[in-house]
């Protein structure tokens, strides 16, 4: 579990460039980490079929009052050319041209640390951390209130993110949206309503983009272990832009996780090992819904599932950059309420000095946790779910300066840790002992 290693297959699958889903980067991640599997010798490497939607944008632009402003498309919003009447949030909306600013949820951790049911935080960072999320407050659904307003259209100003940017890849639920959209950046988003303060304008939004259905894949590999139940330790292998930490990491981790069972006799894995990395997280986790709607009577026989997402640094913003600091951004591991397995995870962490962890309920914000693995939870899989969310996730400056590469190492042993906690253990009795 060497972090040059582990980098340096970060490096490679960044190096294939931008890998949405069904896009050439995304296809060739695919057949390069089945050679990786096969190459570790792991046994049953295969690339199970996954039908999802794909999606290009290929031209984005807002004209008004003889300015053209140029945006990203909303991820699976609608093409279009729309002339209306801008509007702003707050005013009416109907038949005209949505313009909504959106700012990032900033959250002290001294709140955060009150929703754990334990945490490592040996140097009292979270009594005065405040972190900013990669989302606003309405999460993914930013346009969906124009378009129950009666919108024709959807016009996204970026001018609450520290940085300057334009390539937010929100949402990533691929749900087809019937209006187009568009990110403009905080300084475009600045310009423009300025023009708005000026009285009253039309504008022209002009969106030209690509959907149609294809065919990605999970890659699926297993070792053979001590007893015939199974761990399942996972990831996803696509991402919005050609993003290192969304989720080259997360692959890399996985990776690391193959290579050291690999090298461990099938008596000193304390369960058989299965090793997923799925397709589709930026299509609503579709890779993960296929694989537990495939292999449903597997999961009864499952004592854990662990996915590793997101090996981040922590970022300040200067001069409208983001600086990456030494320091890591902070670690969510979300765990099912189970003793043996929240004692396992805290030892893990504290060994490891993982600082900066906080150990939480799968449902602490919603029903599920916020992972690619999330559907395996109202699956009834018991789980150990690692997961960052720096404010850069799904922006295109998820660059390889952006790992935390002090954290590849740790966070490989804690999860080696955590498994080898099964030993012995029964996926009937984990489940017994869950508590509510």
């Amino acid at each position: 579990m060497d972090a040059g290693q582990i980098f340096a297959w970060i490096e490679v699958v960044v190096a294939q460039g931008i890998r949405r889903p069904g896009y050439a980067a995304d296809r060739w991640v695919e057949q390069w980490a089945a050679e990786r599997f096969s190459a570790f010798g792991l046994a049953e490497v295969r690339l199970e079929p996954v039908e999802l939607p794909y999606w290009e944008p290929r031209r984005a632009e807002v004209r008004v009052a003889g300015e053209r402003f140029t945006g990203f498309p909303l991820p699976h919003a609608a093409g279009g050319d729309v002339e209306a009447e801008l509007a702003r949030d707050g005013d009416a909306l109907a038949d005209r041209i949505a313009v909504s600013e959106l700012e990032l949820l900033r959250v002290p951790q001294s709140g955060f640390r009150l929703l754990a049911t334990a945490a490592y935080d040996p140097d009292g960072d979270f009594e005065t951390l405040e972190q900013v999320l990669p989302f606003g407050a309405r999460f993914r659904e930013v346009m969906d209130p124009a378009i129950a307003a009666g919108a024709r259209g959807f016009v996204g100003l970026l001018t609450g993110f520290p940085w300057e940017t334009r390539d937010y890849y929100v949402p990533y639920d691929a749900i087809a949206r019937p209006i187009p959209g568009v990110w403009l950046s905080g300084a475009d988003g600045r310009r423009l309503l300025a023009l708005l303060a000026a009285g009253p304008r039309r504008a022209r939004l002009t969106v030209e983009v690509e959907r149609r259905p294809v065919t990605s894949h999970n890659v699926v590999g297993v070792l053979p272990g001590a007893s015939d139940e199974w761990v399942i330790i996972a990831s996803h292998h696509d991402a919005p832009w050609a993003s290192a930490v969304e989720d080259a990491s997360g692959i890399a981790l996985v990776l690391a996780q193959a290579a050291y069972w690999a090298a461990q006799p099938a008596a000193a894995r304390p369960h058989n090992l299965l090793f997923l990395l799925t397709a589709g997280h930026m299509t609503e986790a579709a890779g993960t819904r296929a694989f537990i709607a495939r292999h449903a009577a597997l999961l009864e026989r499952v004592v854990l599932q662990i996915h590793l997402e997101h090996a981040a640094r922590r970022c300040v913003a200067a001069d409208g950059v983001l600086v990456p600091t030494d320091e890591p951004e902070v670690r969510w591991w979300f765990t099912s309420r189970i003793a043996r397995l929240e004692a396992a995870v805290s030892e893990a962490i504290a060994t490891h000095d993982l600082r900066r962890s906080l150990i939480l309920r799968p449902d602490v914000f919603g029903p599920m946790p916020t992972t690619d693995g999330a559907y395996f939870h109202p699956a009834g899989v018991p789980l150990v779910h690692f997961l960052t969310a720096p404010m850069y996730l799904f922006d295109s400056c998820d660059t390889l300066d952006k790992i935390h590469v002090a954290s590849l190492e740790p966070l490989s042993r804690a999860a080696a840790h955590i498994v080898r906690s099964t030993d012995g253990v029964s996926a009937r009795a984990m489940r017994a002992a869950r508590r509510e």
